[in-house]
This record gives C-alpha cells, structure tokens and sequence, in this order.
C-alpha cells in the first residue's frame, strides 16, 4: 500500500469521525481490520490490500491526531473560510483538510507541499471542481497565514 492510498484511507476515517460515537483506537482497529478490508476489498480497489505495519502507524496517528487536535483544526477551517460558515462546509471537504493541515502542523516527515497537494487530489475524487478550488483556497491561505509566518 501507498502513502497515497492510506493517506486516503486516513481521510475516510476522519470523515466517520465525525459521525460516530467510537473512539479513534475503536474506528481504526475496526476499520483496518482485514476482515474489513475483505469485505470492501471487491466494491472498492483502495481496500484491496491492507496496510502493512508502517502504514497502519501512520494511518492510526493521522486519525488519533485529527481527533485530538479537531477544534483547532476546524478553527483554522473556519478561519480561512472567509464568508462560510463551517456548518456549511461539506463533511468530506472538512476531513480532507482537517488531514492535510494536521500533516502540515504535526508531522515532521510530510512536507507541508505534499500534504496540500495530496488533499487537492483527494477531493478531486470526491468533490466538485468547486469544491477543490474552496480546498485549496483555504489551504493555501493556513499555510501562508500559519505554516509560513511561523517560519
């Protein structure tokens, strides 16, 4: 497996993070699972192959981080979401960004570049193409405005 796919996979998680009652630990030890991964492994070819170890690892603390950090993460969505209200931001697009900017902010091994250019091409996937300019509008302004300044 992929960074790219479990970084997607990561996304995928904290899109049901926000609608389910399961801690972090409880989402990830069931969702990546391989009996999991069997039964969606036919509907949906980013399941076809479970993660293997490193990639779990990353996979469970790219999900623990965004829970954790979730309303300083949406406070920076929010912020640079200039005319929205964050209730009106649709659920996928919020956990898409909510993972690029903890990569951005708590990760020491994913470049801040990478991680926006990897939640543009994510939501490409699962957005409309105003949507993924709404992404990368508001990413590009955290970065600058908080990965930047604090350079």
């Amino acid at each position: 497996m992929t960074r790219n796919t479990a970084r997607e996979i990561a996304v995928h998680l904290a899109y049901e993070l926000s609608f389910t009652d399961l801690t972090p630990e409880e989402l990830t030890a069931r969702r990546l699972s391989k009996e999991h991964f069997d039964a969606l492994g036919t509907e949906d070819e980013l399941y076809a192959e479970p993660p293997g170890p490193t990639q779990t690892d990353y996979i469970c603390g790219v999900v623990a981080g965004v829970a954790e950090h979730a309303p300083e993460l949406d406070g920076y969505i929010a912020k640079y979401a200039r005319g929205w209200r964050f209730e009106r931001i649709p659920l996928v697009a919020a956990a898409i960004m909510r993972v690029a900017m903890y990569e951005a902010m708590y990760s020491d091994e994913i470049d801040v570049g990478v991680a926006v250019n990897e939640a543009v091409e994510i939501a490409k996937k699962y957005e409309t193409a105003e949507t993924v300019k709404f992404i990368n509008g508001i990413l590009g302004s955290f970065v600058r405005g908080e990965i930047e300044a604090q350079s």
